[in-house]
């Protein structure tokens, strides 16, 4: 009886020990094409990013974009194309992807409405990086701010004012906004205006200034400085005197060549406007 009991026991150990094969390669079989297939695609998707990414830093060392610009893009592209790489995979072996997809949903909308305001600004820094209205050392007039620009980064920009003021203004406005950029055609014109009275020669006035202008170091000679008269009343001739200089040399143009003028009109016995008052004679 023992050895029957035995038996027995031994002939059913046999059959669950087959049936788990069985099982067992009936799986692999099963899931053997869909492991393959996953493992090339993971090896094809990871060599296709490296490619993409090396392309993507050709691309940018060759345009000269900022170098922050270039970590930041290629680090946010390698992850999103990483991930995309793994939901592929795990949709090949047939892992349902619809709740992950649900869940990357729903953080994504959460985190941009936590950070619309800094997105804003980031975007904004991406696309003057790319399209360059301007560049470091430019002089920018925008959001109400003239300066240069010392420094372009991802989320604000940094301009130096005449005052020697640092003002850091937000990428997200200064991108829609207007943006005047003095320095895009190598000098600038200083405009400032000057008067004379009525009753002086407006000619000599024009040619006392232009050769007083040409006597600062910095004016260039190259446009040639200009005067002209911008308006005629109340009393005077206002006249627009406009110098060109270099950037850097604008505030010293600017001051500077306001005094030649005036000291050059005194000089050449031509009078600013004078002060009339009106006299009442009150009787009664």
């Amino acid at each position: 009886m023992q050895l029957l009991q035995i038996s027995v026991n031994a002939d059913q150990i046999a059959q669950t020990t087959s049936s788990y094969v069985q099982k067992i390669t009936d799986m692999a079989l099963s899931y053997a094409p869909k492991i393959i297939g996953a493992i090339i695609i993971y090896l094809f998707g990871n060599w296709m990013i490296g490619k993409m990414i090396h392309v993507m830093k050709k691309l940018f060392e060759k345009k000269k974009y900022d170098p922050s610009l270039h970590t930041f893009l290629i680090s946010f592209v390698k992850v999103m194309l990483t991930i995309l790489l793994f939901i592929t995979i795990a949709s090949i072996l047939g892992v349902d992807t619809t709740a992950f997809g649900a869940l990357m949903v729903g953080a994504g909308v959460a985190i941009g409405s936590a950070l619309n305001g800094t997105l804003g600004n980031f975007a904004g820094g991406v696309m003057m990086l790319i399209f360059k209205p301007f560049k470091i050392g430019d002089m920018i007039e925008a959001q109400g701010t003239t300066g240069v620009v010392t420094e372009q980064g991802v989320f604000s920009t940094t301009v130096l004012t005449a005052e020697n003021k640092t003002v850091y203004v937000p990428n997200g406005p200064l991108s829609t906004g207007i943006i005047t950029n003095y320095t895009t055609h190598g000098s600038l014109r200083v405009d400032f205006i000057m008067a004379i009275s009525l009753d002086q020669d407006i000619e000599m006035a024009k040619k006392v200034s232009i050769e007083a202008l040409l006597t600062h170091p910095k004016v260039l000679k190259d446009p040639k400085p200009a005067v002209n008269v911008l308006k005629v009343g109340d009393g005077m001739v206002t006249l627009s005197i406009q110098p060109y200089c270099v950037q850097s040399d604008y505030w010293a143009v600017y001051f500077g060549c306001t005094e030649l003028v005036k000291k050059a009109w005194d000089i050449a016995g031509i009078e600013g406007p004078t002060q009339q008052k009106s006299v009442v004679n009150k009787q009664g």
